[in-house]
């Protein structure tokens, strides 16, 4: 029996090493002799700071589970109010207990603890929630980055903030309609009266959801009108909805704040934060947004330079 044994190696060229000392010189500019741009933060370099880090973590997962028990009894507690004060069994699914609702397997990041465990497309990812409001001809116009992995508390604040821009720099015209998906959907966001007097056309269901019933609206019974008035304010968004008008309003979506989170995160590749901590991001996504205003005046050809 025979046995081959076959081996090789592989020799950089003069230019790969050129290359190569030209690329170390760079990283030497930037992060300093011999660093690479990737070393642990001051703060976790040593064992008692590391300990510090990992208390505030713990401390801040056990606050946050108590605050999501006494939100969850507080909502069981108003339902039952509810029940007795009408003497009828509220709609909906009954809220799960407060034991139900706790996560056990929540973590906190240790590097980046103002960071968040959210869940994306790609699975679960420790990110901020970045969110923007735009117009119909993809300008930016209010824009923030919360620790909030649920959009339902940025729909009014997000509104406030944008009637507040448009009265800084003296825009004459009124913000008509706020159209939102699913994830801006609460009752108390729609019992709530917005800044400006702003409508609201919200999605109540998952986004592919309410388009299946938008292009399929003989499967379903016209809205009454007038609405009942013993409906709530989900219920009576979800007529809206179902009008002509409704429909053709939330359509817009597609057509103007879905299209600018696609330029940036797509066509120029932003698709996460380059730095770290909550206040660093922020002002990364005011950056990133600004810069995207700005992109589109240049294109638009009607930007005076001079």
């Amino acid at each position: 029996m025979h046995v081959f044994t076959f081996g090789g190696t592989c020799y950089r060229t003069l230019e790969h090493l050129e290359r190569e000392v030209e690329k170390d010189t760079e990283e030497d500019k930037l992060y300093g002799k011999d660093k690479r741009g990737d070393e642990l933060p001051e703060d976790l370099r040593d064992r008692d700071s590391r300990l510090r880090r990992l208390k505030a973590c713990r401390e801040r997962l056990e606050r946050e589970k108590a605050q999501a028990k006494q939100a969850q009894q507080k909502k069981i507690d108003d339902r039952l109010a509810k029940e007795k004060a009408t003497g009828k069994k509220a709609r909906g699914r009954r809220p799960k207990s407060p034991e139900e609702i706790e996560n056990k397997d929540a973590k906190a990041n240790v590097t980046d603890p103002q960071s968040r465990i959210m869940t994306t497309r790609k699975g679960y990812e420790q990110a901020y929630n970045a969110q923007a409001v735009v117009t119909e001809q993809q300008i930016i116009v209010a824009e923030d980055v919360t620790q909030q992995e649920n959009d339902k508390q940025q729909l009014h604040p997000m509104i406030e903030q944008t009637e507040s821009n448009r009265q800084q720099v003296e825009i004459e015209e009124e913000i008509g309609v706020a159209l939102a998906d699913a994830g801006y959907c609460g009752e108390n966001n729609f019992t709530q009266a917005p800044a400006g007097d702003v409508e609201l056309v919200v999605a109540t269901q998952k986004d592919w959801k309410q388009r299946k019933n938008m292009r399929e609206p003989q499967d379903q019974p016209p809205p009454a009108e007038p609405p009942p008035k013993d409906l709530l304010a989900t219920e009576l968004m979800e007529q809206k909805l179902r009008t002509d008008r409704g429909r053709g309003l939330y359509k817009l979506g597609g057509q103007t704040v879905e299209p600018v989170f696609g330029q940036i995160k797509d066509a120029r590749g932003i698709d996460k934060f380059m730095r770290r901590g909550f206040e660093a991001c922020r002002s990364e996504w005011s950056l990133i947004c600004a810069t995207h205003n700005i992109l589109k005046l240049w294109r638009s050809g009607k930007a005076c330079w001079a």
